[in-house]
């Protein structure tokens, strides 16, 4: 029997279909926030706690990016052996807002160039003995 995907960061994103970031989005004054945001309006000139979720562009514009030679420090999950990754801003143009997430396998940091165009897609971070555990990332899109 398979192991069960979930998400390694259950409510940040959707598994189904496509996937999506998950967001908020203030009522008030229109103000999108990730991750989602619950008690109240982050904009310092609202405030207001009429909170909505909402899923985010799975598209967006590659902003910068970094590399990550080293494991992250517990208690992070990392891949044993550790293998080096790329680390990517990227520009949700509807959502006005930069969100990081690490690149998929396959892409290296030559690969990047300011400007193209990524897109979402979901890869195992870690496992256990019943469960793959799964995170969000970015892919020069297709």
């Amino acid at each position: 029997m398979g192991k069960t995907r979930v998400p390694a960061a259950p409510g940040w994103f959707t598994t189904q279909g496509e996937p999506r970031l998950l967001g908020t989005r203030c009522s008030a004054c229109g103000a999108v926030f990730f991750p989602k945001e619950t008690a109240s309006c982050r904009n310092p000139a609202c405030g207001r706690t009429e909170l909505e979720e909402v899923p985010l562009g799975r598209r967006g514009r590659l902003w910068s990016w970094t590399n990550s030679a080293y494991a992250p420090p517990p208690p992070y999950p990392a891949r044993e052996p550790f293998e080096p990754y790329a680390i990517a801003a990227v520009e949700l143009p509807d959502e006005k807002m930069v969100v990081l997430g690490q690149v998929a396998r396959g892409t290296g940091i030559g690969d990047l160039r300011a400007g193209m165009e990524m897109e979402l897609v979901l890869e195992p971070l870690w496992q256990d003995e019943t469960n793959e555990y799964l995170i969000w990332k970015w892919r020069p899109a297709a």
